[in-house]
């Protein structure tokens, strides 16, 4: 399991969530499908710090990005 992997996954998730939360604020309705993204990558990120407890860091998280970018697409 590449725990580099679940852990940038779920940051662009989340980073996915925000728009669909400001889009359903402005629209009026319950941002449902934003919660259910934020779980997902929330379990994501959570699942890599529980692989490799004390890795990952605001600090690491370009060297997160830049290691799995890196690795898949050489």
């Amino acid at each position: 399991m590449d725990s580099d992997l679940f852990f940038v996954v779920g940051i662009v998730i989340i980073g996915f969530a925000i728009p669909a939360i400001l889009g359903a604020f402005t629209e009026g309705r319950a941002p449902r499908s934003a919660a259910i993204l934020i779980m997902v990558g929330g379990s994501l990120i959570a699942l890599a710090v529980y692989d490799r407890p004390n890795t990952y860091s605001f600090q690491t998280v370009p060297d997160a990005f830049v290691r799995v970018v890196g690795r898949y697409i050489n």
